[in-house]
């Protein structure tokens, strides 16, 4: 993680996905710079809890299904009531991104919940801050699966590229009332345990990207900091890639 260069002191940002994997360095990252953040979870509330009591101000701690459209809806909602005027939408809540079934096993439901979950989800809350007809900012993490599947992630893949089209279309219908939307597509994400629990893919990932190492979660965090900022103010309908290069390989 680099020194803050980005203040948000007058954000008002929720946060989905916020309580394990990529979502506390966003969250963290967005403390740093002066932000107010509303934490979503699932399951994980000892996650959320614990990461809301570590911040330097006050973090509504808010727990929603995703795949439901009603505690979606209550999400947004609840977000709003607790820190007023949501002006940053971080959309880091993901379904079925560890999960592996091939396309032919895999169940109608199964595919279903994961569309829910990583596109219906984010479309919902994307429409909630619309519909608060004032500028803001709406950040979707993607993944480079969007463009590069990978076996036995079909039903994920697919979600993330409808995520990177879903991007595109909202900053084209949403642009003239000032609000932004972009995406991050991140590649192999360290986490602590991957080099032990996935050696294999750690080392194919590591011969593969020119840059020859795991994406830096604090990069990532960095990125949803510029993005979010007015540094960014030109800047909506892109899908921001970070992959230690991975993506310039035809393969890997």
């Amino acid at each position: 993680m680099t020194d803050v260069t980005f203040k948000l002191g007058e954000t008002r940002a929720l946060v989905t996905g916020a309580s394990s994997g990529l979502g506390p360095w966003i969250v963290k990252a967005l403390d740093r710079a002066g932000a107010r953040v509303a934490i979503q979870y699932h399951t994980n509330h000892e996650g959320a809890a614990r990461l809301a009591g570590g911040l330097s101000r006050e973090a509504p701690v808010l727990q929603a299904e995703l795949s439901r459209p009603d505690e979606v809806e209550k999400l947004f909602a609840s977000a709003a009531e607790s820190l007023g005027h949501i002006n940053l939408l971080v959309n880091c809540a993901a379904a079925a991104s560890q999960s592996v079934s091939d396309l032919k096993d895999m169940s109608l439901e199964g595919w279903q919940s994961t569309q829910q979950a990583n596109v219906d989800a984010p479309m919902q809350l994307i429409r909630a801050m619309a519909a608060q007809g004032r500028q803001g900012v709406v950040l979707n993490v993607s993944s480079i699966e969007a463009s590069r599947p990978a076996q036995g992630h079909s039903h994920y893949a697919v979600s993330k590229a409808a995520l990177e089209m879903l991007t595109r279309a909202a900053a084209l219908e949403f642009g003239p009332i000032g609000l932004r939307v972009n995406a991050i597509a991140p590649g192999l994400i360290w986490r602590d345990g991957i080099e032990t629990g996935w050696p294999e893919g750690v080392s194919a990932w590591q011969q593969s990207a020119p840059l020859g190492k795991l994406v830096d979660p604090g990069n990532i965090a960095d990125a949803v900091l510029f993005l979010a900022s007015d540094s960014a103010a030109s800047i909506t309908g892109t899908v921001l890639t970070v992959d230690c290069g991975l993506s310039v390989r035809s393969g890997w």
